[in-house]
């Protein structure tokens, strides 16, 4: 009874310790954040540090990218990856929730957390490239799908770690203007579903139907390309007006 109050006490104290929903995609803040509330108050009280959370989410997560290239996708496999990917991403989550609630965020958690972020960005559309060469019965022109995905996922990576890192230097962490109304609301949320990595975990559902899978996994790489130019022509002119702040 003791750990179900703590529990508890936990998540009333994490929903008033969050970050700001401006600019979160649908599944990200409807979904992965209530898990990873969760996942956050439960590893309160089973004593663990935002570290070791870090460290599950990136075991979790590498564990589906592994099943994703070795194991034949079948209906299991669909399974299996989208529940290790949707579980690695709510304890990726977690981590963060976990440092405010106890207060003992630091910068060496916050790059350990960039890390594993940065590897997923490009492991996991490397295992896509292996299943689709092994189990799909594709033309090898499908194969440059995954390779444009890894890369816009790696520019998109580090386009929002880079300009926050400016952002940083500039300002001392303070924010360089006060974020759009429109960003906060849930149509937009819902307009840039598909460029969420929590959907694309989900799209995984689809990997024991190949053809359904190559056509929604090309979709979102288009989208999300679309998504990266758009967001970096944002990114440069938010840093020119930085330089010119600071000048």
């Amino acid at each position: 009874m003791q750990d179900v109050s703590a529990f508890q006490e936990n998540l009333s104290q994490l929903r008033h310790a969050q970050k700001s929903s401006s600019g979160a995609p649908a599944y990200s803040r409807f979904v992965n954040r209530p898990l990873g509330r969760l996942l956050a108050a439960g590893a309160r009280v089973l004593g663990l540090t935002p570290t070791q959370v870090t460290l599950l989410s990136g075991a979790t997560t590498l564990a589906g990218i592994v099943v994703l290239a070795v194991l034949p996708p079948h209906l299991a496999t669909a399974l299996l990856v989208t529940g290790l990917l949707v579980l690695g991403y709510a304890l990726d989550s977690a981590d963060g929730q976990l440092a405010r609630l106890t207060r003992t965020g630091s910068l060496a958690g916050e790059w350990l957390d960039h890390f594993f972020d940065a590897l997923k960005a490009v492991a996991l559309h490397a295992a896509v490239l292996v299943c689709w060469f092994r189990y799909f019965d594709v033309r090898e022109g499908w194969y440059l799908v995954p390779l444009v995905f890894a890369t816009v996922s790696s520019g998109f990576f580090f386009g929002v770690v880079g300009a926050d890192l400016l952002r940083r230097i500039a300002g001392q962490g303070a924010p360089t203007a006060a974020p759009r109304a429109v960003r906060s609301s849930p149509l937009y949320a819902l307009a840039v579903l598909p460029a969420d990595y929590g959907f694309l975990c989900i799209a995984f559902l689809l990997l024991w139907i190949p053809d359904a899978f190559v056509v929604l996994y090309t979709a979102l790489a288009a989208i999300n390309a679309v998504v990266l130019a758009l967001s970096a022509v944002r990114w440069y002119r938010s840093i020119r007006a930085l330089d010119a702040r600071t000048a």
